[in-house]
């Protein structure tokens, strides 16, 4: 295995230095010690979310649908309200909207919620 030299560590910091195996980028991570210098995000994902539209506009509705389904969320119960226009708005936006293709389903659990279940969102 190959030692990092000082000009190893010169042509790293540049944008030109690409390690074409594994082996070097391993011990280029060991070297300059990325592991302790590049914190880990320890997001946790919910594995469901509840959202409540009630006394919320409709873009601040849809903002809220979105930020579930990207965060991550396999489900989620979203409560509209028995009447208004964010009930129709759900189930338009559940069918028609950019978010549709990453509803697997939802089904009304009463007159006002429905439950969600999420498809994985590509990044």
């Amino acid at each position: 295995m190959k030692q990092l030299n000082d000009s190893d560590i010169a042509n790293m910091i540049g944008e030109d230095f690409f390690p074409a195996d594994k082996t070097t980028k391993k011990s280029v991570r060991q070297e300059l010690h990325l592991s302790t210098r590049i914190p880990k995000l320890n997001e946790t994902i919910p594995a469901h979310a509840t959202i409540d539209f009630h006394q919320h506009t409709e873009e601040e509705a849809w903002k809220m649908l979105e930020q579930v389904a990207a965060c991550g969320a396999r489900t989620a119960t979203v409560i509209t309200g028995a009447s208004g226009i964010l009930k129709t708005k759900f189930q338009q936006w559940a069918t028609e909207s950019i978010l549709s293709p990453y509803i697997v389903s939802f089904e009304a659990i009463n007159n006002g919620s429905f439950k969600v279940k999420f498809r994985k969102m590509k990044d």
